[in-house]
């Protein structure tokens, strides 16, 4: 299948509307406590403001572009992707395809691409080296929706197979996830177990069958219960994303500032912040994202996968190896829950910081748990 090289370049016209757009922005008052009713009114005031005024999207579009961005077609559709090859190594790098989520893109990997296929400028094993794949999920920035606009993990899967050993000659390659990413990654794993040579994640499954196997143990009847005991109010996103996507989606792909209340919000409310969003995110990382946002229009597009979640088959026993590192959002997830769905866990390992957007947050420690993962099926 032919690969075409791709390059961000966006209109000037398409920026001038923005300006327009943003210049003309009206903002709500808040409703008590900051971020206690959702994104604070005064913090995306002050974020449209450097928006407008001091972000520069042409830098950020020069940055995106110096990574190697391609496209191709599969099943009839478009699918972009970075391919980033490593420094040349012995044993030969490793194929790694890393599959992101919602509402994440692929720039949430760079800096663990840049880790991963040239480890020696980050003090660590030149021969550790992988050549990493970062495909945009279908819906998200360019990549194009199913024709049926049907969108599932197992689907996915099948695409990123696909992608890797017809479209890029990898017939055997790792795979890692989180989010949306990770239910890719475990179908991958589990439907195609002679190609994926381990899987990893941040994000383990949450609700395998407990009708099959042992009776729960007390650490999963614990971890199942505070879970249930979880405030389900950071959940309404995902209500109206599955049920309701295209009204939701009618706002705010005509709002930039809407857009932005919409997606900073999970960024602020997942991540591991220790006093403001800022202290894990800039300004320039935040805008960066919803930019692809925006400009690609694909906001109602990313939310399929939401729509589409009911229709999803059970995941079969994922057989291949699998490694998981747990962050505080999955605090108290027992090794024997794991094992319901991940027969052959290599590696389980605790981050003391990091959370929801582990790659974007802590790439140094995630770049070190891939790398000793991985290191043992090398030689294969």
């Amino acid at each position: 299948m032919p690969v075409q090289r791709f390059l961000i370049n966006t209109p000037d016209a398409t920026i001038h509307d923005l300006s327009e757009r943003l210049a003309r922005s009206g903002f709500t008052t808040a409703t008590g406590q900051p971020w206690k009713a959702g994104t604070d009114p005064e913090y995306l005031r002050l974020l449209v403001h450097y928006w407008l005024n001091e972000f520069d999207w042409r830098a950020r579009e020069q940055e995106l572009n110096s990574f190697p961005n391609f496209i191709t077609n599969l099943n009839g559709r478009q699918v972009h992707f970075i391919h980033v090859r490593a420094v040349p190594s012995d044993p030969p790098p490793m194929p790694l395809v890393l599959t992101h989520g919602w509402p994440s893109c692929f720039l949430e990997f760079l800096p663990l691409a840049r880790r991963l296929t040239d480890p020696e400028s980050y003090g660590s094993d030149a021969n550790d080296t992988f050549d990493i794949v970062i495909p945009s999920l279908p819906g998200f920035a360019f990549s194009d929706l199913p024709s049926d606009g049907i969108v599932t993990p197992p689907r996915i899967a099948d695409l990123w197979k696909g992608l890797m050993t017809d479209v890029l000659g990898y017939q055997q390659f790792g795979a890692y996830g989180g989010d949306l990413g990770s239910h890719v990654t475990d179908f991958l794993g589990a439907l195609h177990p002679d190609h994926v040579l381990g899987v990893y994640t941040h994000h383990p499954r949450l609700s395998p069958d407990l009708s099959k196997g042992p009776p729960p143990t007390p650490a999963e009847k614990a971890y199942l219960a505070n879970r249930a005991a979880v405030s389900k109010d950071g959940q309404a996103y995902a209500a109206i994303q599955g049920t309701r996507p295209d009204t939701l989606a009618a706002g705010l792909i005509d709002s930039p500032v809407g857009l932005a209340a919409w997606i900073i919000e999970k960024y602020r409310e997942w991540s591991d912040w220790s006093d403001e969003i800022e202290s894990r995110f800039d300004k320039d990382t935040l805008l960066s994202i919803i930019m692809l946002y925006w400009l690609t229009g694909s906001i109602g597009s990313s939310f399929r996968s939401y729509y589409h979640d009911n229709t999803v088959p059970q995941l079969p026993l994922v057989e291949v190896p699998a490694g998981i590192t747990l962050t505080s959002e999955d605090e108290g997830y027992p090794l024997e829950f794991a094992l319901r769905t991940y027969a052959d866990i290599r590696q389980w390992r605790v981050a003391s910081r990091g959370r929801h957007f582990l790659a974007l947050e802590e790439p140094e420690r995630l770049a070190a748990d891939l790398r000793d993962f991985f290191r043992p099926f090398r030689q294969r």
